[in-house]
């Protein structure tokens, strides 16, 4: 007798809008953008605002130099966030391209302040905003269609530290 566990997985495509839907389902991804011309990858939890990507740094992080040197355009940089059960290997990965900016302006610089407390002790002082470009997602299934409400929708795990002091929240209501 074949279990599900014993059936191939199928990758199936994502839509723009059942991508971003699914990211702004869990709190943690993983923001990659260039060191020393070399990619660097750091855990963050985020809020989702509409379809941008946004969460909180520190003065010191990497990133938010990184993003403070950018023309107006930004830096380009990538996002991705997942929910694959490490048993059934059944879930879902999204990866958003886009540009990194600072967000400067003091009214909404307040309202993201004001979204769950960091992750980790440190004072957040600056905002990350990413725009996406290219949105792309992969749900791994046993059939092609969706999973049954028994497989990942959200990974519930969650990490007490955001590596570089990127900090930022779940979706906005």
């Amino acid at each position: 007798m074949t279990t599900e566990d014993d059936r191939p997985r199928v990758s199936v495509e994502l839509d723009r809008a059942e991508a971003l839907r699914l990211l702004g389902s869990v709190p943690l991804g993983r923001v990659v953008f260039t060191r020393h011309a070399l990619p660097t990858v750091r855990p963050v939890n985020h809020v989702l605002d509409g379809c941008d990507i946004v969460f909180r740094t520190h003065e010191g992080a990497e990133l938010t130099s990184y993003a403070r040197r950018a023309d107006g355009a930004g830096v380009v940089v990538a996002y991705e966030a997942d929910a694959i059960d490490p048993d059934t290997h059944l879930g879902w990965s999204v990866v958003v391209t886009g540009y990194a900016r600072l967000v400067t302006d003091p009214d909404e610089l307040a309202r993201y302040r004001r979204l769950p407390h960091p992750w980790v002790a440190r004072t957040m002082d600056h905002v990350v905003r990413i725009r996406p470009d290219l949105v792309t997602g992969i749900r791994l299934t046993t059939n092609g269609s969706p999973p049954s409400p028994s497989a990942p929708e959200a990974s519930g795990s969650s990490a007490p530290d955001a590596g570089d002091g990127a900090q930022g929240a779940r979706s906005r209501p």
